[in-house]
């Protein structure tokens, strides 16, 4: 039986058939985890805020 032709580097960097596998960069956190983050830290502060005051959560 026949073995496969072995391929060098400069034949895969020629083949195109995964161009485009790396159009997301895996590095770093989304921009919309980030915007998230930031609005549940502000809603906790805002919470934290309202009950040191007394105005928070009715007639506690």
């Amino acid at each position: 039986m026949a073995q496969p032709p072995r391929y060098t580097d400069s034949d895969r960097e020629a083949d195109d058939t995964d161009a485009g596998l790396d159009l997301v960069s895996s590095a770093g956190t989304p921009l919309w985890v980030k915007v998230f983050g930031i609005i549940a830290v502000v809603l906790i502060l805002l919470f934290i805020l309202l009950h040191l005051t007394g105005r928070g959560m009715g007639g506690h």
